[in-house]
């Protein structure tokens, strides 16, 4: 049987996806040597009708600056990057059948359901242990949250957008519920000067 374990909320919900990607840099200064030096042009218009809806603010800044991340080689944050936007619309759109199938075996109060559901859970990351990092859709793209469902059968919540909760895990104010630890080491390619 699934369960809600709680929800985590940061002391201050970080609007600005400036300030959010900040915050992650300064608890994470290794990971601004994947930075870009320029900004990925994604096509986000194709991604966000392909998916049919917008996306939050701070991921498509994380995005732009970054390419796909992975942390403490365990979490893995799912973006679309230049030249493949339609793949991951894709890949994005097929995990909702594993989301939906997770979502009719919990039994949460209030319920959960996937994405388009009002409200509806849609996939940004997931571990190599088989859990699910995903937003909950409610309301403007801006404000989604993240909820985290375990493969262990836990789910929690988190009141914070996905930088902020990335910034989180590294800096430790996120604890890993349900999660085998998550340590703050990056793996990535530091970017070409091509």
């Amino acid at each position: 049987m699934d369960e809600l374990m709680g929800i985590q909320a940061p002391p201050r919900r970080i609007q600005d996806p400036v300030e959010a990607l900040t915050e992650f840099e300064q608890a994470w200064s290794e990971l601004t040597v994947l930075r870009r030096p320029e900004p990925a042009k994604v096509d986000w218009a194709a991604v966000e009708s392909g998916l049919g809806t917008a996306l939050p603010p701070d991921f498509k800044l994380l995005t732009e600056l970054y390419p796909r991340l992975v942390v403490g080689d365990t979490l893995f944050v799912t973006s679309p990057q230049p030249g493949d936007e339609q793949a991951w619309v894709e890949a994005t759109l097929e995990d909702l059948e594993i989301v939906e199938e997770w979502c009719e075996y919990a039994e949460l109060d209030p319920p959960v359901q996937a994405f388009p559901a009002p409200g509806g859970l849609l996939r940004c990351g997931t571990t190599d242990w088989g859990d699910y990092l995903l937003w909950s859709t409610s309301g403007d793209a801006a404000a989604w949250t993240i909820t985290v469902a375990t493969r262990g059968g836990g789910w929690w919540h988190y009141n914070g957008g996905l930088v902020q909760f990335l910034s989180g895990l590294v800096d430790g104010s996120v604890e890993q519920w349900g999660l085998h630890t998550i340590k703050p080491t990056i793996t990535g390619h530091p970017p070409t000067s091509a």
